[in-house]
């Protein structure tokens, strides 16, 4: 079985995070999606709208994810691969480069984001409607 491991806040879930869900799970048979905790959140000084638990309720009934596990801290992504048996590292290529450094444990790819879309569009949207 080829395993398949991503990392994301997904907060407010959209149609790039599902592509790009999608995208990662058709590079192998099992997808796990490791999302930042809210403490971890706290430490990189983002504010996600919904707490660790509910993103990680709404990731685990999205078909193409068949295990949430917790992101921590910038450092766990080696133990993530070896302690998970992960053959393929997905990020979405805003990271291209960041992760080079797992290419020793698994294979790394770099998908394209969804153009058009992304959390940060929909807070400024949200603003927006919000000061008018």
């Amino acid at each position: 079985m080829k395993k398949v491991l991503t990392y994301g806040t997904f907060d407010l879930m959209h149609w790039g995070h599902i592509n790009l869900l999608k995208r990662a799970k058709e590079l192998g048979d099992y997808l796990v999606v490791a999302i930042s905790t809210d403490e971890f959140n706290a430490l990189k000084n983002k504010k996600a709208y919904h707490s660790y638990e509910n993103r990680k309720m709404i990731l685990e009934a999205i078909r193409y994810v068949d295990e949430v596990i917790p992101e921590n801290n910038w450092e766990q992504k080696i133990e993530d691969v070896q302690a998970n048996d992960i053959d393929v590292f997905v990020m979405g290529d805003d990271w291209k480069g960041k992760f080079d450094f797992l290419k020793d444990y698994c294979e790394v790819v770099y998908l394209p984001r969804t153009v058009g879309i992304s959390t940060t569009k929909i807070k400024k949207e949200l603003l927006l409607t919000a000061s008018k």
